[in-house]
């Protein structure tokens, strides 16, 4: 008979690549040596989405694509790889058109449709630099994308919104999502004056399936049609949360999950007399949360927290400050009852001071999970402005955030356990400049607000790209300010870890395969 040998090295490193798991062992062979370490490897696909910028006729947005630089900031295979949003396929009616010539024409418009998402919108051509397009008016689309080859590592992307008048004032920034099939929205509203929809967008060539719960105070609340919304392949869907449900509820915590596909989610919250801002995910249920980057001159904190498991949980709030952390007069603690919704008023309480908000459970053997997120406004009156905060995950290796303009920007960088040390890199200018880098030490259980410095000559915008050095984690978020009318709009985004490496454990073994 035949002897055949069989190296299963390589399959076992393709498998380990796309389940994060793969071990090889030969039948009946000695017991192996103890495996390698997991190897960090650059990711070499991603993929984003970006919601519908606005319904307003008065909105100018910029969309800002960014990949990070290599190790000593040299590019990695510059010319390998793409990194490209295009406009998400509009939603077409379904229903049978009887009318030959109206199906003719429908079939037309829909074709110059398809024709037109296929040409970028933006397109990433180097790391470090960004990217920059610009679109005005409520047409401008969604975005779907994908970014390959090395300029995958930790692409990241910004959209940012300007309303200057109408419900929907306000400076609008969002960072674009990851496709996923779970996002926690604690902030969200079907109060009458608020106007939030949730945007769901998918990238994927198959049609996804979303449902969306609301948990308000007392529970979840009634929805006949929250359940079952199809969002067709790589196309994007609003939903008004308001039209969910028949209650009016100020505070509440929104719930996205798929039965199938995956999709981006994020919502758009507008308050008539206070401007409107996007809600991102708060950061996965835990039992300590942080919240990075509230204003030095903030007049008002409005805390929104959920426990979706079984118990309750019992929370210490923690302002950490310029110089040291604390609980707020009157407000040591937070009662969250199982799938209700909790929120706290927290006034001014940072005082002019820079401060993130950090939740941990009041007895560390019942850390029972949690969401939660801030509503933070600026000025008073009629020139208020409001922006949202949701807990986030620390900066870890690295993380980005594009679209910094000559002014307004604010970094907020925050250790809620062990002093850290950080480096900040302005990257090149999307129209010219030299990157610029910048060393900075968290103090533990404080929050450091830094204004960046910009690239050397700097031309258009640019990214600002965190990387923990040493230390304990850091939390950290970018606040962008403009200035309109004499009102100061603002919007913040936060920086979790980009996920640009991944561990891939070894191969450990060739495979002899015997055929008798």
């Amino acid at each position: 008979m035949k002897s055949t040998h069989l190296s299963l090295i390589a399959g076992a490193a393709v498998l380990a690549a796309v389940t994060g798991f793969a071990t090889v062992t030969a039948p009946g062979a000695p017991a192996e040596p103890a495996a390698k370490p997991a190897a960090l490897l650059p990711v070499e696909r991603a993929g984003l989405v970006c919601p519908a910028p606005s319904s307003s006729d008065l909105a100018e947005t910029r969309y800002t694509a960014f990949t990070p630089a290599g190790e000593g900031g040299e590019a990695e295979g510059a010319a390998e790889g793409a990194a490209e949003l295009k406009p998400a396929l509009p939603i077409v009616d379904d229903e049978d058109e009887s009318d030959p010539k109206k199906a003719k024409k429908a079939e037309e418009a829909a074709e110059k449709a398809r024709k037109k998402a296929e040409k970028p919108v933006l397109a990433v051509q180097e790391p470090g630099k960004p990217a920059v397009a610009e679109a005005d008016g409520s047409d401008a689309p969604a975005l779907v994308g994908l970014a390959t080859g090395a300029l995958a590592p930790g692409w990241t992307a910004q959209q940012t919104t300007e309303v200057t008048a109408g419900g929907s004032r306000g400076l609008l920034g969002v960072t674009c999502t990851a496709p996923d099939t779970s996002f926690w929205f604690p902030g969200a509203s079907t109060a009458k004056s608020r106007q939030d929809y949730i945007h769901l967008t998918n990238p994927d060539d198959t049609g996804a399936v979303a449902d969306i719960e609301l948990y308000g105070p007392k529970g979840a609340l009634a929805s006949d049609v929250g359940d079952g919304i199809t969002v067709p392949a790589r196309s994007s869907v609003a939903v008004l949360l308001s039209t969910l449900t028949s209650e009016a509820v100020d505070d509440l915590t929104a719930h996205v999950t798929t039965r199938s596909g995956r999709i981006g989610a994020v919502v758009m919250s507008a308050d008539e007399s206070a401007g409107s801002d996007w809600i991102t995910a708060s950061a996965d249920p835990s039992g300590t949360l942080v919240m990075p980057g509230i204003p030095a001159d903030a007049t008002s904190v409005h805390l929104v927290a959920f426990a979706p498991g079984e118990d309750d949980a019992d929370v210490k709030v923690q302002l950490m400050g310029k110089n040291a952390t604390f609980s707020p007069a009157g407000n040591a603690t937070l009662h969250i009852k199982s799938s209700m919704t909790a929120s706290v008023d927290l006034k001014d309480l940072t005082r002019g001071e820079p401060g993130s908000l950090r939740l941990t459970p009041v007895r560390k053997d019942r850390a029972t999970p949690i969401v939660a997120a801030l509503r933070v406004a600026r000025g008073k009156g009629d020139q208020q402005e409001i922006a949202y905060i949701p807990a986030t995950g620390p900066v870890g290796a690295r993380a980005s955030v594009p679209d910094n303009r000559a002014k307004g920007s604010t970094l907020s960088l925050t250790a809620p356990g062990a002093t850290a040390k950080v480096k900040v890199t302005a990257s090149a200018g999307s129209d010219g400049g030299e990157p610029t880098v910048e060393t900075y030490t968290v103090k533990a259980g404080t929050t450091l607000a830094v204004t960046p410095k910009a690239p050397e000559g700097l031309k258009g915008s640019y990214a600002l790209t965190v990387e923990t050095t040493s230390g304990g984690p850091v939390h950290a978020s970018r606040s962008l300010a403009l200035t309109s009318d004499g009102v100061q709009m603002f919007t913040v985004q936060t920086l979790p870890d980009d996920g640009g490496m991944v561990e891939v454990p070894s191969a450990r073994q060739d495979l002899s395969v015997l055929d008798d």
